[in-house]
């Protein structure tokens, strides 16, 4: 099934699915179309950016820039995977239309199996991704939810299997002259 998935998302496929937090939808960061798509779907402004999500933190290394700070490896090793999602300076490599023309880009790792098993059968082991929502709704947290607020509108939504959303969106940081900035408080305490 995960193989489909990956063939889906090749052909500027969107997929929704399961985090640790809420339901997401994402594309492959290379496909511009389908980050329009997401973008559409979801009737979002332009200047919101994605943030990109994988099972592990060395796929997202492509898209950081080098080296990492030092407060931010900490927050690596502590949080990561788990409800945290950093804003760090992104390398070459990470497209425009996924950072909205901004230097930076979000970065996480979710802590859920299923969400886990979708990246590493897939191309890159990298989703840019956002929630699976109408802007300014609420996100989904359970499978019905995806399927009634954006379920016509992707390629496919995937299973939970089991593995449930807590509902907590995560927390959003960043750093400036080596200090943490906390940009949504979420799960996460700092």
């Amino acid at each position: 099934m995960f193989s489909d998935i990956n063939e889906m998302l090749q052909n500027d496929g969107v997929i929704a699915f399961v985090t640790d937090t809420v339901w997401g939808i994402g594309c492959l960061p290379t496909s511009e179309k389908a980050v329009q798509r997401i973008y559409d779907i979801k009737k979002r402004e332009a200047k919101k950016p994605l943030i990109l999500m994988s099972d592990d933190i060395y796929p997202l290394f492509d898209y950081v820039k080098q080296p990492i700070e030092k407060q931010c490896q900490i927050l690596i090793k502590k949080h990561f995977p788990g409800a945290l999602t950093l804003v760090v300076e992104k390398s070459d490599i990470t497209p425009d239309y996924i950072a909205s023309g901004m230097n930076t880009v979000g970065i996480r790792v979710p802590n859920n199996e299923t969400f886990a098993n979708i990246c590493r059968n897939i191309d890159g082991r990298v989703l840019a991704t956002t929630s699976a929502n109408l802007s300014g709704e609420p996100a989904a947290l359970n499978y019905d939810e995806a399927m009634s607020y954006i379920g016509n509108k992707v390629d496919l939504v995937i299973s939970d299997y089991g593995y449930h959303a807590k509902g907590l969106a995560s927390t959003v940081a960043g750093f400036k002259d080596g200090n943490i900035i906390i940009f949504r408080q979420g799960e996460v305490k700092i």
